[in-house]
């Protein structure tokens, strides 16, 4: 029996395509307690790439001692050759150091993080918000040098564990600091998962009136409260075409204990491929990797479509 798929009903509501910004290798896997070996994080970001999955996040040089799981950026990116670099194949870079090793390694792309609360900003980066920016600053001056494509993420866009609500302002104010240096995109992280449907138009909306136009927008939100879904279709509705989604529904933060996984990309794709918006993803190859990476990780996906698709009949 072939693999059950969704009745299409074109929704007009929505782009006719999306690009989807694949985060598992790294978001997903850096937050598991039993290091995964390079060879299968390789394999896993191959099987991605043969899903569809065009842009893939691949690892993260930060300092091993911050994150344990990916102190094999470099072991990776040699596994995967050609495959892992390019303007598709971003890695994390938190500064000066970072973004060394990753021109060392020959990546073609670099993604940095900041955060809009100035808590977070401490407890992810050790720095004010203030002193992140100013960190960031030669950090995408040399990649943009260098020809590199770079995107800005900031955290805690929806709030935060220990402050709370954040500001809508506050948040643009941090995204427009972050926009200035230079970068080519902005994902807006829902890290705690606390995002509901208006919170994320008025913030878009904001971002727009401040000239962050949904061209350069990305949203990356996580599950915790069952609502990342219907965020990220009000944030297409809004023009946005670019979603950030982990393989499976893995990750999740190391510095904040209340968020869960990110938004599932089977989860994303079978919500897509029923709207009749493309994603140049096959849910089936996905599907495997997922419950391949799942077997790897000892145990079942945490993704709705990946736990009604391979559930015994």
């Amino acid at each position: 029996m072939s693999m059950r798929t969704p009745q299409v009903e074109a929704d007009p509501t929505l782009p006719p395509e999306i690009t989807i910004y694949e985060v598992g290798a790294r978001d997903g896997l850096q937050n598991e307690k039993a290091i995964v070996p390079a060879e299968v994080k390789a394999e896993f970001i191959r099987r991605l790439a043969a899903a569809g999955l065009a842009t893939v996040e691949t690892t993260s040089f930060v300092n091993p001692q911050w994150v344990p799981q990916l102190a094999d950026a470099s072991e990776v990116l040699d596994l995967l050759g050609d495959e892992g670099r390019g303007p598709k194949r971003p890695v994390l870079v938190p500064n000066e150091r970072g973004l060394d090793r990753a021109l060392e390694a020959g990546v073609g792309a670099i993604a940095i993080f900041g955060s809009a609360t100035e808590t977070f900003a401490r407890k992810n980066l050790n720095r004010t918000v203030d002193e992140s920016i100013e960190m960031f600053r030669p950090v995408v001056e040399r990649a943009r040098d260098c020809g590199l494509w770079v995107r800005a993420y900031v955290s805690m866009c929806f709030g935060d564990p220990w402050e709370g609500p954040v500001p809508v302002d506050q948040v643009v104010g941090v995204a427009e600091r972050l926009m200035e240096l230079g970068c080519d995109q902005l994902s807006l992280g829902d890290t705690i998962g606390v995002a509901t449907s208006g919170h994320v138009s008025r913030l878009l909306d904001a971002l727009g009136d401040r000239g962050i136009g949904v061209d350069r927008v990305g949203v990356h939100f996580h599950d915790t409260y069952g609502q990342a879904l219907s965020n990220t279709l009000v944030a297409l509705r809004h023009g946005v075409t670019v979603v950030d989604s982990s393989a499976g529904g893995l990750g999740g933060c190391p510095y904040a204990k209340s968020a869960t996984g990110n938004l599932a990309t089977e989860d994303l794709v079978w919500a897509m491929e029923g709207a009749g918006v493309r994603t140049g993803v096959d849910l089936e190859s996905l599907l495997a990797t997922s419950a391949w990476m799942a077997n790897h990780l000892g145990r079942p996906s945490p993704s709705g479509v990946v736990r009604a698709l391979t559930a015994p009949s």
